[in-house]
């Protein structure tokens, strides 16, 4: 722990005077609080060591593993999608005012970053129906759990109610943030078994006067569309917080949550201009109500003028733990997915209402023909009965569903998810604007063969 870690700098009278500072007579009490059986004995197990064009080489090696789109035709989803990127988002995120600013403090410093944050928060609230949006989160997921802190704080009940098939990650992460919030129990409503959304019968004896919010995602996991008018109105009833999870690439083309009296819409922005990096890094957003304006957590900028009374923006309502008491804080989240948000800003702008509307419609369609394609191969059968968008699950007839899809990797496919887990023997098939008729009925044939 000393002198044989090559690097800890202090020398062990350091060390010694540090630990006597603390009143702790050992290294081994410093670290008493954590368990043995997690404490590193001895040294790292670690291969000898390469030269720089050894293990440039050996990285190659371990790269050249991985399938990527340009080898193989993607069908995955489950919450990260291969979308269309217009070259141009790249080109913009890349400039090195934008790629290497920091943190824009200083707002007569910082105004080119401030103006398209602004405008990144415009068009989420556009697309979700809300009052005001963040600058982001770190994704998905954290503004989920982020959004249950918020109806929590508001009204002060315990019960967070998940209707129906929300992302198991989303869920994973509230339960975590739950766990560490005394007051906070996390309770999962079960989906129906017939149409794969929220089953409202089970849902409503759920929402009791001790719940803060109901967390609705639509579409959900299975890409399937949820009635979020029925699942608002029983959350309403009982004045709790309606909390709604959506894709915004479906926003294009759906009517947006805030329609369906949504309190707070969350969700993972990397299908706005960002790729599939595998898995990440996305981006976060969050949009409420105004009335949630002082309790939004992250980073918000807000339009003022200037002394000349010209238009600028600063960074307002700084309620995050980096600038006030923690336990004042809405959030102990500091930072922000400043990038990929810039990338997302891009890619909105580029694409317009229009081609936006026109690459969801895209998803809608040919998501459809696929589903149908497959179901008349045999080998699959639906479901579900909800419409979807453009992921959908279907049931593998055969005796070996892993099986089938390394075959289908093999193939040269990116085949879907294995989410026998949740429903027996099914796969998770996502199809974007970016799939080719071809592509598709390439997969369906093969699919047919094995």
């Amino acid at each position: 722990m000393r002198n044989n870690a090559p690097y800890i700098p202090h020398t062990a009278q350091e060390t010694d005077a540090m630990l006597r500072a603390i009143g702790a007579d050992s290294m081994d009490a410093l670290f008493a609080d954590i368990p043995e059986n997690l404490r590193l004995r001895g040294g790292l197990k670690l291969p000898a060591p390469l030269s720089e064009p050894e293990l440039i080489g050996h990285m190659s090696a371990l790269a050249a593993k991985n399938i990527n789109g340009a080898t193989h035709v993607c069908f995955m989803g489950g919450g990260v999608y291969d979308h269309f990127i217009p070259a141009a988002v790249g080109q913009i995120a890349s400039r090195q005012e934008f790629y290497t600013a920091y943190t824009p403090y200083q707002a007569e410093m910082s105004q080119g970053t401030l103006n398209w944050i602004f405008e990144f928060q415009t068009m989420i609230c556009e697309l979700t129906g809300m009052d005001l949006s963040n600058a982001s989160m770190y994704d998905g997921a954290t503004a989920c759990a982020e959004a249950i802190l918020l109806a929590h704080g508001v009204n002060g009940r315990k019960d967070i109610v998940i209707a129906g098939q929300v992302n198991p990650q989303y869920v994973e992460v509230c339960e975590t943030y739950a766990r560490f919030r005394g007051g906070i129990n996390i309770i999962k409503a079960p989906f129906d078994a017939g149409t794969g959304t929220a089953s409202i019968a089970d849902l409503v004896p759920l929402i009791t006067d001790d719940c803060a919010a109901v967390i609705a995602q639509s579409p959900n996991y299975f890409g399937l569309l949820e009635d979020l008018g029925a699942i608002g109105k029983a959350a309403k009833d009982k004045g709790a917080l309606f909390i709604t999870a959506a894709d915004p690439i479906s926003l294009a083309i759906l009517e947006p949550p805030g329609s369906f009296g949504a309190d707070i819409v969350v969700g993972e922005g990397q299908a706005l201009g960002n790729p599939m990096s595998f898995g990440g890094p996305g981006f976060g957003f969050f949009a409420c109500k105004s009335a949630y304006m002082r309790r939004i957590p992250g980073r918000v900028v807000g339009e003022t003028t200037d002394v000349n009374g010209k238009r600028g923006f600063i960074l307002t309502l700084q309620a995050r733990e980096q600038h006030i008491r923690r336990e004042k804080a809405t959030s102990n989240i500091c930072s922000n997915q400043a990038l990929c948000a810039l990338a997302a800003t891009a890619y909105m702008s580029l694409m317009g209402k229009e081609g936006m509307r026109s690459a969801a419609g895209l998803c809608a369609k040919k998501s459809r023909y696929m589903y149908d394609a497959l179901v008349k191969t045999g080998r699959f059968e639906p479901v579900f009965s909800a419409p979807f968008f453009k992921e959908f699950a279907l049931r593998y007839k055969g005796d070996d569903l892993d099986a089938f899809l390394c075959k289908m990797t093999r193939a040269g496919f990116m085949p879907g998810i294995n989410i026998s887990g949740i429903s027996k023997n099914c796969v998770l098939i996502a199809v974007t604007e970016k799939r080719t008729k071809a592509e598709i009925d390439a997969y369906v044939a093969k699919a047919g063969e094995v």
